[in-house]
């Protein structure tokens, strides 16, 4: 089998907010990763706009204590460094002044893709997206990429669409989700549609439910302020939970393409059931296990907001009907762990006896050790009867495809190359993102006007009592957060 290769232009990549922490956690490293990679073309160059007041020296000194921070093993390659920092320049640049997008201008050249990375606050989307265009910056090669939140409800996503639409096409526009550029979750869509073992029994007939957990063991240290605005429904739930109950939902699109794809998700999103308040469940960490509470890094003591979110979902399609998803996302969690396990219904007839409560589980791991396990019942070995035992067939795939760590790139290296390549395929399209808010604001807005209190919980544990009881009225039960 031949893969299909998008070569690689070269270009003029734009950073603004470059000396920001994520340029310096993911966006510079993950370019420097695919320059060691191979992927960088001659003449690719990077360009860093801030509003510091620093020289081009000065900005490749940061970048290179970031490498060595972040990637030092690669960072210990002195001539592939060289040709990193070698490719990358600095402008000062205040958004609201003309002067720094004059001196922007003289860096762009006119022949190759232009990118505009927008690693900036999302108030300023709109007032780049607009300078950009103001200054002639914006090209027919042109592609302009914004990280999430995208809005904060649908009014304002419909404005954020409305103010990148200044001077770009939706072909231009690239909605990063990162978890769309994780290899796990592409691979759920090789598993869909490139095997047909799974394909046939993937619907209501042969499945019982759907479990999607992302739980992360840290707190919202040092994002206090953004949470207490925000929640686990805007910060998570709306984008990242959403786009994986889309992939896991959707219909096979008719190829591979960027339209097609994101056509099929924006259906799941339109058939989504309005959530019933009984299958929603909210809970906020109090402290304990020597770990701080979640209103000691809020700006409110008295707040509200959810660190914490259980939801029953159903998709009311012929495909899903009668087959819950449940969902579950929280902060200050046993344990790290992002996964999608779909459980499939018991045999119609058990021939064993004492067989029962045996169902076969497909879970897609996304992190840590990124992998796809399926449990499958088989006869415990050994004299005395036919005594039945689960075990796992694991593929985990640092070890299958014989990985050395780290080799899988991150999802932020293959999200930037593909903006590129001008791949829309892993990125969100405008009437998905509003689709997405349509259906959570009446959720929120259901809180607000009741005023109710989240749930409180204890840091290092699964969630909230009610959680479990969210499942355990529908005869199921959540699968452990493992450490």
């Amino acid at each position: 089998m031949v893969a299909r290769v998008i070569p690689v232009e070269s270009f003029d990549l734009v950073v603004f907010g470059a000396t920001g922490d994520l340029a310096r956690r993911k966006i510079l490293p993950g370019l420097f990763r695919r320059l060691a990679a191979g992927q960088m073309p001659e003449g690719a160059r990077i360009i860093g706009a801030a509003r510091s007041d620093m020289k081009r020296a000065d900005f490749q000194k940061m970048v290179g204590e970031a490498l060595d921070e972040f990637d030092p093993k690669t960072a210990a390659n002195k001539a592939l460094r060289a040709r990193f920092l070698d490719c990358l320049h600095y402008v000062q640049l205040d958004v609201a002044t003309p002067a720094g997008w004059k001196a922007l201008a003289k860096q762009l050249r006119a022949d190759v893709v232009r990118a505009f990375y927008l690693s900036v606050s999302p108030s300023l989307f709109g007032v780049i997206a607009a300078g950009l265009n103001e200054h002639g910056l914006a090209t027919a090669q042109s592609r302009i990429v914004v990280e999430k939140p995208l809005g904060h409800d649908l009014a304002s996503a419909r404005a954020l669409n409305a103010q990148l639409s200044t001077g770009f096409g939706e072909g231009q526009i690239y909605r990063i989700d990162h978890y769309l550029g994780k290899e796990t979750v592409q691979n759920l869509m090789a598993l869909r549609f490139a095997n047909a073992l799974f394909e046939p029994l993937w619907n209501a007939r042969h499945v019982d439910h759907v479990q999607i957990t992302v739980a992360e063991d840290i707190g919202v240290e040092g994002r206090g302020g953004y949470y207490d605005k925000s929640g686990a429904m805007r910060d998570m739930v709306q984008n990242h939970l959403m786009q994986l109950l889309c992939l896991t939902a959707m219909e096979p699109p008719s190829r591979f393409e960027p339209d097609a794809l994101r056509d099929e998700k924006l259906k799941v999103i339109r058939s989504l059931e309005p959530v019933l308040p009984e299958h929603i469940v909210r809970g906020q960490y109090r402290a304990g296990n020597g770990q701080d509470s979640y209103v000691t890094h809020s700006e409110n003591p008295a707040s509200k907001t959810e660190s914490f979110v259980a939801l029953r979902v159903d998709v009311s399609n012929w495909r899903w009907s009668g087959t819950p998803f449940y969902l579950r996302t929280g902060k200050r969690l046993r344990a790290r762990m992002s996964e999608i396990a779909i459980t499939f219904k018991e045999t119609p007839h058990s021939i064993f006896p004492g067989m029962d409560h045996h169902r076969n589980v497909l879970v897609i791991r996304l992190q840590p050790n990124e992998g796809i396990t399926l449990r499958m019942t088989i006869k415990d070995p050994g004299p005395g009867g036919m005594r039945l035992t689960e075990v796992p067939m694991d593929m985990t795939f640092s070890e299958a495809l014989a990985l050395e760590i780290g080799a899988v790139p991150d999802a932020y290296e293959r999200l930037i190359m593909d903006v590129i390549r001008g791949d829309q395929t892993l990125f969100m399209r405008g009437d998905e993102v509003e689709a997405a808010w349509g259906w959570t604001d009446p959720i929120i807005a259901a809180w607000e006007a009741a005023g109710t209190t989240p749930s409180a919980y204890d840091p290092g544990g699964s969630g909230p009592e009610d959680a479990l009881a969210l499942l355990h009225r529908d005869g199921r039960k959540w699968r452990e957060i493992a450490v």
